[in-house]
């Protein structure tokens, strides 16, 4: 792995802002297609808004919580979130978004904070935690997550990615027709 000092911290910041987009997108797509994590978001009311961000302000996502009980992502959002997931320095990003660090030892090593509700923030970390088991290789995931789901089969695996990842790609086309 490489270490977060030896990156330097435009390619950092380059490099979190493009996980961060991801990550976002791939967790309201995964909020269409996992149960669990459908079953997780349901517990949320409607119209709950959460992001994930790196202080002071760095790159983010902000979601909100629909009347369907997924999550659309929001863009220019000024208000105050009902719960923000804060990681205190770009470098800390770095380290969760590059698989050094799994989010639960961020938040042991004090490199993140929890703005709202907690058990809202357990339930989130919950929905990143399941929707990296699904995306990423094995390998990767298990890095990521602080368990690895043992009763995620591979046809499970392979069924979820494909129809995040096909969502996510979908999602980038039609951001890009109407940018384009």
């Amino acid at each position: 792995m490489i270490a977060a000092s030896a990156v330097k911290p435009a390619l950092q910041q380059i490099y979190v802002k493009l996980m961060m987009d991801v990550i976002g997108r791939g967790l309201v797509m995964a909020s269409q297609v996992d149960q669990e994590i459908q079953s997780e978001i349901s517990k949320f009311p409607s119209g709950f808004v959460l992001s994930m961000s790196v202080f002071p302000q760095g790159p983010a996502f902000v979601a909100r919580v629909t009347q369907s009980t997924e999550l659309e992502l929001l863009t220019d959002y000024a208000a105050k979130p009902d719960l923000t997931i804060q990681f205190k320095h770009l470098s800390h990003a770095f380290l969760v978004f590059s698989f050094q660090e799994s989010t639960a030892q961020a938040f042991a090593n004090d490199r993140m904070v929890a703005d709202g509700d907690l058990s809202y923030a357990i339930r989130l970390v919950r929905c990143l935690n399941k929707m990296e088991a699904l995306i990423l290789p094995k390998l990767l995931a298990e890095l990521a997550v602080k368990q690895y789901p043992q009763s995620l089969s591979l046809k499970q695996k392979l069924s979820g990615a494909a129809h995040i990842y096909l969502k996510v790609a979908q999602s980038y086309l039609k951001r890009s027709k109407t940018h384009g």
